[in-house]
């Protein structure tokens, strides 16, 4: 797993660390009980403070992503499949609010925006 922090993104760096971390457990890159960097090592590659980092990770561990084992570092927790399902529907509520907003900048009406959502589920084969 690699992480990229992007200095012009209006994220701080911990929201982007966390992101991608969270991104990586739900696609399956990282496994159950597999083993995050520690905080020090990450902020040493990543050249940030480890408050940053430690951040990063106790927002994972309140969000029931990973585990912190005392002297032994962080862990990925087992897949909470509701809590899976609940970060993809929060992900698709973002994502729809952006089309919204974008509509709304180029004064879409309902039923275009509709029509767009319609066209793309088809020309995907989304059933």
């Amino acid at each position: 797993m690699r992480v990229i922090i992007a200095n012009t993104s209006g994220m701080p760096i911990y929201e982007q660390i966390k992101e991608q971390i969270k991104e990586a457990i739900l696609s399956g890159e990282l496994c159950e009980g597999e083993a995050l960097p520690s905080i020090r090592q990450l902020a040493k590659d990543l050249k940030i403070s480890v408050i940053t980092t430690t951040r990063a990770y106790t927002d994972l561990e309140q969000e029931g992503f990973i585990a912190t084992v005392q002297g032994k570092g962080c862990y990925v927790l087992p897949k909470n499949n509701e809590l899976v399902r609940e970060q993809l529907l929060r992900r698709i509520e973002d994502s729809f609010l952006d089309a919204i907003n974008t509509g709304r900048i180029a004064k879409l009406s309902r039923a275009e925006l509709r029509k767009m959502l319609e066209f793309v589920l088809e020309e995907n084969q989304y059933e």
